[in-house]
């Protein structure tokens, strides 16, 4: 992690200040939670035998388990990683779409995340990689549980860079010069550079996507080595750009085959493989390693997408639109995971539990003999039982917010019960050729039976036997959630916009740059940058 920050070495120092026993004494596993961005289900070879470019990944499946029918909370990056860091839907914890670069507010400050849980608890905590929960004021991570944070504050496409990648449309770089600054492209940001953060510090910026993968690494691995021989169980949270646009690899050979898309995989794969080897080196055996997906590829990037595998949304894809990320059929929030415990979690074990993202935080939070946060509720649930083997039973019900798509942001209107799931909206989506499929209200709703038609191809017949048999069952579901929900203590998130608040190391410099036109960036990651350029407070 390079020489701290005076804040770390505060933060550092108090927490060992604190500790009255050895890590022995606590008996709690090291947990590493590793998130990719716009990820499918079918990027593991693990899960789809096309994909060839996860030989990392597919290991860490025959070593530990597979969870084939696991979710994301929402379908989109803010609270699909909320949910995962609150265990409660956006519907309780507020978070219902993304915030922006502008966002004066984040996840809200009455929602207790997992790293100040487990900190409480005595781990060590460290958040790498994308945020997106707001970067604000005590909105930044180091606010919310972790004592050390390396990454971005959003989605890497919400700012310019001199690397700009690979995006459908493309993005130009960032400007040098006043004028540049003034050309507008569609759904590219070219005023305002993306930044890379050093707990409270920018230390980068423009970020430069073409060692951002290695950095990760990097910055992981000095974690878990610090962690580890600080005598404490640690708490990683590993949030990788991968595998959301723009892709920043360089091309690969035309000979190879594998594609822009299939270059960023391997990326991320080995990514992932080198992680693995540096917390097998330094406590295997006591660490939880969880792998998954924040919610299904972006369809409308096409060659730049992942892979759906077999859950293509059938019944949408013929009406025109997405049914992938933002939406609610599979595609949009089915995701690849794994969890990998040497002589805890059986080898080569698949799954078919019905679990979520949701189940991470009241699972671990038990698993550290720590205690759930009173006065509200939770979506999510203790599922160690079935990371353990001793069963396969996970949620009966699970909810599927909308994300970005049709009907309002964060209200759920899709609901999965066993193996019957229940759309009360569709549509809303752009796919990749354009079209965007209409947006439709279903009452009664449309039910597909997954085990019989995992493509959501064919509803129920409303006048069947079957979806007669099933709907009052549904419906009672959906109703006793909902007003669940509407019973429980509910926080709003602060969505409100300020220009003032985006991060800016200089604002004297075009996009906000940390160095003047003609220094060569590729000093900043020879370690140049490490240093405070700007507190953001």
């Amino acid at each position: 992690m390079g020489t701290p920050s005076p804040r770390a070495v505060l933060v550092l120092a108090a927490a060992l200040a604190g500790l009255s026993a050895p890590r022995a004494a606590y008996g709690q596993p090291n947990f590493i939670i590793i998130l990719a961005d716009d990820v499918g289900w079918g990027d593991l070879g693990a899960n789809w035998a096309e994909t060839k470019e996860t030989p990392h990944l597919d290991e860490l499946a025959a070593e530990g388990m597979r969870f084939v029918d696991f979710h994301s909370a929402a379908s989109t990056c803010s609270p699909s990683r909320a949910s995962l860091l609150t265990g409660r839907l956006g519907a309780r914890n507020g978070v219902t779409h993304n915030f922006a670069v502008t966002s004066v507010g984040g996840l809200p400050l009455n929602e207790t995340t997992l790293a100040e849980v487990l900190r409480e608890a005595g781990y060590s905590t460290g958040a790498i990689g994308k945020w997106h929960l707001g970067h604000h004021g005590r909105h930044h991570p180091s606010f919310r549980g972790f004592d050390y944070y390396f990454g971005i504050p959003y989605s890497h496409d919400m700012g310019c860079t001199d690397t700009p990648g690979y995006n459908l449309p493309p993005c130009p770089p960032c400007p040098w010069h006043g004028a540049a600054a003034r050309v507008a492209r569609k759904d590219c940001y070219t005023e305002v550079a993306l930044p890379l953060f050093e707990n409270l510090a920018i230390v980068q910026q423009p970020v430069n996507l073409s060692s951002l993968a290695a950095r990760y690494a990097e910055e992981a691995a000095r974690f878990i080595r610090w962690a580890s021989d600080s005598g404490r169980p640690f708490f990683l949270y590993l949030a990788l750009a991968h595998m959301h646009v723009p892709l920043g690899v360089p091309p690969p050979p035309p000979a190879s085959g594998r594609g822009i898309y299939g270059a960023s995989l391997s990326e991320m794969d080995a990514l992932v493989g080198r992680i693995k080897q540096v917390a097998d080196s330094h406590g295997k055996g006591n660490t939880l390693l969880w792998f998954a997906g924040d919610n299904g590829p972006w369809a409308q990037k096409c060659e730049l997408a992942g892979r759906l595998g077999p859950f293509v949304g059938a019944w949408q894809r013929q009406r025109g639109g997405s049914s992938a990320k933002q939406t609610t059929w599979e595609g949009g929030h089915r995701v690849p995971a794994l969890a990998y415990w040497p002589g805890r979690i059986p080898a080569k074990r698949t799954s078919r539990a019905l679990l979520s993202a949701l189940d991470v935080f009241p699972t671990l939070v038990a698993l550290a003999g720590a205690a759930l946060p009173p006065n509200r509720r939770f979506d999510g649930m203790d599922v160690s039982p079935v990371l353990f083997g001793w069963s396969d039973v996970g949620h009966k019900v699970l909810l599927h917010p909308n994300s970005g798509a049709a009907g309002k942001d964060g209200e759920i209107e899709t609901l999965r019960l066993a193996q019957y799931k229940a759309f009360y909206t569709t549509g809303g989506a752009t796919a990749c050729d354009g079209s965007i499929g209409p947006a439709e209200h279903h009452q009664p709703p449309l039910i597909f039976n997954l085990d019989r038609d995992i493509q959501e191809q064919e509803p129920l017949d409303v006048a069947s036997r079957e979806y007669q048999a099933v709907l009052p069952a549904v419906s009672r579901a959906y109703a006793q959630a909902l007003e669940d929900i509407a019973t429980d203590n509910v926080s709003v998130a602060d969505y409100s916009k300020d220009p003032a608040v985006t991060p800016c190391c200089n604002a004297r410099h075009v996009a906000c740059r940390c160095q003047a036109p003609g220094t060569h960036a590729a000093a900043l990651d020879r370690g140049t940058e490490r240093r405070a350029m700007r507190l953001c407070l």
